[in-house]
This record gives structure tokens, sequence and C-alpha cells, in this order.
């Protein structure tokens, strides 16, 4: 048979484009214009209504970058169009809008003239269904965004779009359209079958019969239609079509539940202001979805994203909650953001989950089971256990899928963390969380699927995401039209729950991936912008400081409890652990704001700790030390107040080839060059410097990654290395707690000063350095080579610590040449330790290497500083201080210990009238630690204290309240009761406790005397 398939397609595809696509509208008619321009921020539209309009036609420049055009649309519906059947009315809007990808470039909410939202514009999602009568007024605003194209089709170049002050004021855009238009409803539908069959065309293999039955149907479809008339022969069209599209799917074909979605980033190549209007301009497109679809069900995350909807769009925000109790929209993930895992502390990830779960129980009635995280960096071993203790039974993600390596085994399993919890998860085979339902996605996904055989069911997230903006109505159509259709895998209009439901019992004993789910990409993000992670790490422990004193002072001195200044700190913080937010990915506009709401975060919760001290301690003339961490410090008890004691003393002096400093523990020798090059541990009898090496190296390395600069640091940055061994200065100097050894340093544009000191009764010295950082593509690490033979390293991360191998025997080791941790990690051999603690560090490598042909060492490198350019190309320009503290001889609960110690430091309060305070909670065991001390979020006046095992063993403990109290249970992370686990007996005030490994768990104390 003679037939050329290709010039078939060719054939096809020219009759969309020049007869049907422009046959889509019917009729149209042009609008009157005119338009306001914004001088500055973003106005709601009871301001912009009353400004003075001028004259605006097609093809006008507006737009400067970030700024907003108000455009007012008025006009009739024409009488005549009465007598067309089969169309709808509609507005349709191009804004100007060009190549890029729908929300990163302008963007538009379209008003009523009396103000309520009607729906969001973009550049795949123009139309606008009209409720107006032929021959009836038109007034409608559209709200302009004139929102620079940061991404540059993700070229990762410089650009000075992320700043308001670098922007410019060049418009961006040309308006091309605004008019009212008659959608001919046959010619969309045949769009929409045509491009199912085609999609499925390109997917089938050339041989296959049902691929041939398909193209020679698509040809007669031509054959059949009128090229000078595709509106009143689309039916026909439709007609030739129909059989194929009729045919049902294999019996075996893979089902696909598809969950309309809309990834919305809370920031990251916009500024958060602008995601609060993505929000409104995506849940307006979701509910106009879902009154033409009833049966499309939508899934959103991020409870703040709803919070700022409730804030700004409240009556936006009141026909969402209709559609929540309607079933279609269904609020998922239960954390405040779609936050990072790898960065946020324990207390901190918890919290996501009471501060996002508590909105959507408060506003919606909805208890959220499954935890929705499709596109953070890595996943925490951690983390199952704290959305367990949150009240979750599912976990889904995709971003592993992006691993540069290895290939996960899975895509649904059950996850298990350091404690042993174990999650149902899944990974959608799809491999996007932005999917449009082409039969290119739904055929990845069934041929990716891991567990054919067994399972065949997976989950594909659609809608236009990142930028925001969500699923449209040919997605929709898509869905329909392969809900069974011969040749594809099945799709089914979904929701979360309904899919886990259905994967859980079809695949109920799924294979266990235990341990950490570690991204093989964007290994940067543990470094970039190095004062945005300073600032979490300080808000953090400030908020853990000023919780414990205002809960102290609340039951001792029934002083008002600040819960919602606390609420308002936690909520800042817990916005800028978004997943692009905090690992350093965003745009300047973002960190110049972050690091403006640490600051005021700051100042609050000193504020709130200094009342609570002088509730505590009353006004005089005497001062005090409060120590908020879990262990004594300095002769002040774990969560108490004292006097503290002064350090023993240490020596720094001049030897014959440099400098020393010296203790009852410890002697470290540092050459004229600044370079430790003994560091020997008196107790032990053990240098711990291996011969010829230098430890408090500084190493500059080129920086350069293949992509994605801010995110990535790429194995190469190796081969280039700069051992930083010049110094300008080395001198001693008196430091705030004795003697300290001063080393000055200039390299490139850029200046260091570090200050090395001992504390004179352990084994401890501690390192500060200050950083005047002006390097480009650079990054900066700071290297201890330990005479150690380390077979693993382990880190801190939330609620425990990791092992991680220190050689690269598998593929799935060397992948991990960057690797996180929070205040510490620890290497050792058997019964010997080093403790490398850090004050607000959290990328590391830790790798062993021969030593003058001996035996291997391990050196330990902490990554200080990066300096990308894009997509803040003055990335962490400018002062940084950052603290390291080495502990010689530590042991894993000695490393504990020193990450609070470093991090949580003695705090003097002066104008006191008493000098000790007792602590409201003790605990016997040092390895029962106590994370959180507050008060209940319900305001009952109810003491909730969270604790976890620090030292990886199984550990018994008695834990003393010292206050009146009726009862005491366990509850999950949102203070429900649920049955006792860790508690064996209540004995008066002391509760005997039993955890397991990591174990974490939550008291609730019931108050009596309140």
């Amino acid at each position: 048979m003679h037939y050329n398939s290709a010039l078939v397609e060719a054939r096809v595809r020219r009759f969309l484009g020049e007869r049907l696509t422009p046959s889509l509208y019917r009729a149209s008619e042009p609008l009157e214009l005119s338009f306001w321009e914004v001088p500055d921020e973003p106005v709601p539209f009871s301001a912009a209504v009353g400004e003075q309009y001028l004259p605006a036609e097609h093809g006008m420049a507006w737009g400067k970058p970030w700024g907003t055009v108000w455009f007012h649309a008025e006009g009739k519906v024409p009488a005549a169009w009465a007598q067309e059947q089969d169309v709808q009315v509609e507005l349709v809007v191009d804004l100007g809008f060009t190549g890029a990808q729908p929300g990163f470039q302008a963007e538009g909410t379209v008003y009523s003239g009396a103000g309520s939202i009607i729906k969001g514009i973009e550049p795949l999602n123009r139309g606008v269904r009209l409720d107006v009568g032929f021959g009836c007024g038109i007034d409608l605003y559209i709200e302009a965004a004139a929102n620079p194209n940061v991404a540059q089709d993700f070229l990762f170049i410089p650009t000075p779009y992320g700043d308001k002050a670098t922007a410019g004021d060049a418009r961006l855009y040309r308006l091309a359209q605004i008019d009212v238009g008659l959608l001919d409803v046959p010619v969309w539908e045949l769009q929409q079958d045509i491009s199912a069959l085609m999609g499925l065309l390109g997917e089938l293999p050339a041989s296959s019969q049902r691929r041939a039955e398909i193209l020679r149907a698509l040809d007669r479809m031509v054959d059949a239609m009128d090229p000078e008339n595709a509106s009143g022969t689309a039916a026909v069209g439709r007609s030739v079509l129909a059989p194929v599209l009729a045919k049902p799917a294999n019996a075996s074909a893979h089902h696909l539940h598809a969950v309309g979605h809309a990834h919305i980033d809370s920031a990251w190549l916009w500024p958060t202001r602008e995601t609060v209007r993505k929000v409104a301009r995506t849940f307006s497109n979701v509910c106009d979805l879902i009154d033409e679809h009833p049966d499309f069900v939508f899934a959103a995350s991020s409870a703040q994203q709803y919070a700022w909807l409730k804030q700004s769009y409240p009556e936006l925000f009141e026909r969402v909650k209709a559609k929540v109790a309607a079933g279609n929209f269904v609020p998922v993930g239960g954390m405040w953001v779609e936050s990072d895992t790898n960065l946020p502390g324990g207390e901190a990830l918890a919290r996501q989950f009471v501060a996002g779960k508590s909105f959507f129980l408060r506003e919606f009635g909805i208890d959220c089971e499954e935890v929705w995280l499709p596109d953070s960096f890595g996943y925490s071993a951690a983390l199952p256990q704290i959305m367990e203790a949150a009240g979750a039974r599912w976990f889904l993600t995709q971003k592993i899928s992006w691993n540069e390596t290895n290939t996960m085994p899975h895509h649904t399993f059950r996850w298990e963390g350091i404690d042993g919890t174990r999650i149902f998860t899944h990974f959608p085979p799809v491999d996007t969380y932005n999917s449009d339902l082409s039969a290119a996605e739904l055929a990845r996904a069934e041929r990716q699927y891991a567990e054919k055989g067994i399972g065949t069911t997976s989950m594909v997230p659609f809608g236009h995401g990142d930028g925001g903006g969500g699923p449209t109505r040919e997605m929709i159509a898509a869905a329909r039209r392969t809900r069974s259709l011969e040749g594809s895998p099945t799709v089914e209009l979904s929701g979360p729950r309904a899919f886990f439901e259905a994967a859980e019992a079809e695949y109920p004993e799924p294979p266990v991936w235990s341990g950490e789910l570690y991204l093989e990409f964007h290994r940067g993000t543990y470094t970039s912008q190095a004062r945005t992670k300073r600032g979490n790490r300080r808000s953090e422990h400030l908020l853990r400081e000023a919780e414990l004193w205002a809960a102290t002072a609340t039951v001792r001195t029934r002083a008002p409890y600040p819960a919602e200044e606390l609420r308002q700190a936690w909520e800042t913080v817990l916005l800028q652990q978004f997943h692009d937010i905090l690992p350093g990915t965003s745009i300047a506009w973002v960190y110049q704001e972050a690091e403006r709401n640490y600051a005021e975060v700051a100042a609050a919760l000193a504020s709130l700790i200094d009342s609570a001290a002088h509730a505590l301690l009353g006004s005089g003339p005497a001062s005090a030390v409060l120590n908020a961490s879990p262990y004594p410090v300095a002769g002040v008890p774990a969560l108490a107040a004292g006097t503290g004691s002064a350090p023993a003393g240490s020596r720094v002096f001049r030897v014959e080839d440099g400098f020393a400093l010296e203790n009852a523990c410890l002697r470290v020798q540092i050459d004229g060059a600044g370079l430790i090059r003994s560091m020997y541990d008196l107790a032990a009898e053990r240098e711990l410097v291996p011969s010829g090496a230098a430890a408090n190296l500084l190493q500059l390395h080129r920086d350069t990654p293949t992509q994605w600069d801010a995110w990535d640091i790429d194995e190469h940055y190796r081969r280039n290395t700069q051992d930083l061994v010049q110094a300008s200065a080395v001198e001693i100097v008196d430091g705030p707690a004795g003697p300290a050894l001063r080393i000055e340093r200039s390299f490139g544009s850029s200046h260091v000063v570090q200050h090395l000191s001992l504390d004179g009764s352990e084994p401890r010295l501690e390192i500060s350095t200050d950083v005047d950082w002006h390097e480009q593509k650079k990054l900066l690490k700071l290297a201890f080579p330990l005479d150690l033979h380390a077979e693993r390293a382990t880190s801190e991360i939330q609620f425990g610590h990791i092992h991680r191998p220190t050689h690269a025997n598998t593929s799935w080791d060397a992948a991990r040449f960057e690797t996180v941790a929070h205040r510490w990690v620890h290497v050792g051999e058997p019964g010997y330790g080093v403790a490398v603690a850090n004050d607000s560090t959290y990328g590391h490598d830790i790798t062993r290497s021969a030593h003058s042909g001996r035996a291997s060492t391990t050196t330990v490198r902490q990554s200080l500083l990066r300096a990308p350019t894009f997509p803040d190309p003055a990335a962490d320009q400018g002062q940084h201080r950052m603290v390291t503290s080495l502990v010689l001889g530590a042991g894993i609960p000695d490393a504990v210990a020193e990450g609070y110690r470093l991090n949580l430091p003695l705090r003097s309060v002066d104008g006191v009238a008493r000098t000790e305070l007792e602590p409201l909670i003790r605990v016997g065991n040092p390895a029962l630690v106590v994370e959180a001390v507050k008060l209940a979020e319900d305001g009952s006046g109810d003491v909730v204290v969270r604790l976890y095992e620090a030292h990886g063993t199984r550990a018994r403990g008695t834990l003393t309240a010292d206050f009146g109290h009726a009862d005491v249970v366990e509850t999950d992370l949102l203070e429900r009761r649920l049955p006792d686990a860790a508690v064996l007996q209540r004995d008066g005030n002391e509760v005997r406790l039993v955890l397991r490994p990591f174990q974490l768990i939550t008291l609730r104390f019931v108050v009596t005397d309140r």
C-alpha cells in the first residue's frame, strides 16, 4: 500500500494551524479600553477603581519590570450573536504574552465592575467565560502584572530583574488583545480530539495497527471538512474521529489518578508579594473550572497561601471555602509552606505541621493525612516520624527523579525514618508535578512505573505550576478523552485521598526504603545565601528561648503568655523555610526581605525574652545568666538561671615556629601562617593532625556548575583548589573569654579574620571566621584533616543523627560528595572521636584519604560560602560570620551537647533582683533531650514539653515537672491525646519514660493553678 505517514501528519498539523485555530472564535469585537499605571507597589481593586484612567489601545507598550497596570474594558456583547448556536461568550485577553512558560511573564486578574475576581489570565489560559446576555453591557477591570522573565529560558546568566533597584523602567510588553469573543465550541472540541489523537500517534510504534488506524481517521477528517468553513464542518470532523476515540483501553493498561494541581512557589523568581497575587489568579481559575466541571478535583498545599488569600481577597477565600466543603478543592500537605526538609531544625519542621494543620482544621475542618512536597531538594530521614507525629499517613514527592547519578528503584514504597517509623510513599512516575496530561507524559508514566506486575496505579498531578496558573480546560478535555482510550493509559479525574487509598489497597506490602531520600542534585543549596541560613538558625533558637522563658514566667508568675507574638514570629520563620528561600535559590528581592524579617523577628523575640526574664527574676541591681540549653553550661543548670562560673584559664603564647594555645586538656600549635599543625589531646596522649598536614585550612574552589548556579555544586569543583596559606597578620589578642590568636588573610577581593581560642576546662577549640566576601563563582571551605580512620561520618539532623559512609564504594556513596548537617558532625574510631560543631553552617564534605603512605586519615570540611550569579548576581557578597568548634575525644553525647552549647549561648540579663531560677522541667538522662517547652496552642494554659532520644540508644529516664499539674498525657504534634507509648509511670511530679532510639514524644501537662 502506498501511504506516506509523515506527509499525512504534516497535512493534519497544517490544517490545525491554518484552518482550525483561526476559527476558534466565530466572531470578536474590540472593547473600549483605558488604563492606569500604579506608581509603585500593587494596590487593591478598591484603590485602583477610583483612579484617573487614560485611553489605551492595542499595541501600546505597558509595564515596567514588576509594575502593575490596570486596564478598564467597556462595551457590549453584540445582540446579533444571539442567533449563533454552540457558542460561548468570552473575554479574550493577550497582554503581549511571550514564548516563556506561564507564571514566568505577564499575568492578569480579571475583576467585575463591582470588584469581584472572575478569573486569572495566563499565556495558555486567555479566555474568560462571561455570564453576560446578548446585547448587554460589559464593565471589567484587568489587573496586569508586568512580571519580568527572570528565568530567561534558564540559561543561568546574571539578570538585573531580580531586584527592583536594578530592574530599570523600560516597558516590557505590548498589549495585543482585549476583546469580547464568541468561542466556537465544536471547533474547540475538535481541537481537543485532534490533540489527543496526534499525541497518542507520537507514542505508538510505527508498525502499530492502532497508529495506522488513527492516522487514517485524521486524514479522513481533513477530507471531510470544508477548509473554507471549519466552523460549519467541525461537527462532521468530530464524527469522523469519534470511532477511534471510542475504542476502549487495554484491560492491563496502567491507571492514572489525575489530580488538579498548581505548584505555586511561595517565592522564587518573584517576591512573596507577587505570590499573593499568583494565588488569587490560580485559585480563581480553579473555581471557574470547578463550576464548569463538577467532577474536577484540585489539590493545593501551603496554609500560608490560603492565609494570604483570606487576608487580601476575602471574597475569593469564601468561594474557595465553599469548594472545599463540596470536596472539589482539597487542602493538602498539612504544612505552613512546602518547606525545605534538609535545613530547618527539628522543632521548626514540627511547627510547619502544627501551623499548617491547625489552619486547615480551623478554617475548613480538614485534617490533612497526606504530606505533599513535590519539589523540595531531598528529604531528611527524620521526616517519617515527624509526619506520623502530625497525624499523616501518606507522603508524595517527585523531586528524587531529578537524581543525576542513580535512579530510585521504587515509585510506591514505605519510607522508613531514623526511628523506624514507616510511611506509605509515592513518587509519580510521570516525573513532573506540572503535567498537561499529554500523551507523551501519560506514556512516560506507564513506561517508567517500577511496580509493574504488582501495582497498576500511579498519580499524575496536572496543571501549570511553579509560577502558578493551574489546570486548564484543555487539560480537563485531555483527561476525558483518555479515560479509556486504546493505546493509552487510563486516566481518572481524582483526588489525593482516592489515589492513596486505592494504591495502598492494591499494594499493601510495598518494599521499604530506609534512611534519607538524598537528592543527587542541588547540593549547593546547603550553602548559598549564608546570611539567610544564619538568620534561620538564630531565629529557631531564639524562638526556643522565648517560648521557654515565657512559659516559665506564665506558670511561675502568671505573666501573660505572648501567644500572638510567638505565632507571628513562627509564621515568619516558617514562610522563609520555603524550599526556594532558605536553600538560597531565589532572586535578590527575596533575600533583602528575608534579612529584614529575621532582624525584626530577632528584635521582637529579644524583647519577649527580656520581659519574661524580669518577670521571673524581678528588678534590682544584680545580673544573671539564662541557660536555655537542655544541658548544664558553665555551672548553670539546664533550662534555668544562675550566675555562671568563670572559665578556667588557658594560655596563648609564642613558640619557636609560631604560636601555641594550651589548657588542661589540649595543646594546639599554629605556624606563622596561622595554620594548625598540631592538636594534641593531653588526656588521651593523642595527636589529631596528620604529620605534615594543616588544619584550619581555608580552601578556595572554582564553583562553576554545569547548570542551576545557586542550586548546584558539581563534583568537578574539586579539580581546582587554592589553599589560602598566606597570612597578613598573626597575633595574640584579648578575646571576650580570654586570650586568643587573631589571624588575618586577604585573597582575591576578599578578606578574612579568624580568632582561635580554648575553653580553659574543656578539650575544645573554638574558631570564629569573619569574612568580607567579594568573590564570584567561588566556593570557600574550611578543612580539618584528622588522624582518624573513620568508616562513617555522623551528622546531626532533626531529632537525631544519620550515619553516612566516608568511602565511595558505590555510585550511591560517590554521589553524596556534599552532605548536610545541622549543628555538628562527628567522626571517629572505636573508642575515640572528634566533634566539629557550627553555629550556622550546613554544607559539609567528609572524606578519607591516604596520608604519607600510611593508613587513611579523615578530613572534615565545612562549606562556608558560595558566590553564584544566578538568580541573584550579588549572592552572598559582603560581611559574614561563622563559628566552628572542635571537641577532641568526643563521643556522640559530647557532640550533641556541644551543638546546643554553641547555638544556645548563655544569655546575660542585667537589672534583676534574683540571680537563681529553678527549671520548670528536669530530665534525668542526658540522652533524653528537651527540644521545646511552651504553653498549649489552644490557650488552655497547659504546659507542653517536646523531647526526643538524641544518642541513638534505647533510653530510660525521669522527667520532673516543677509546677502543679493534674495529669500528663502523650499527644501528637497538634497536642491531641494519644495512647501512652513512652510514659511508663506517673508518680507525683515525676514521669518515668522509656524511648526507643530517636523517638520523638510530646507531653501535655494539665496545669492546676492557672
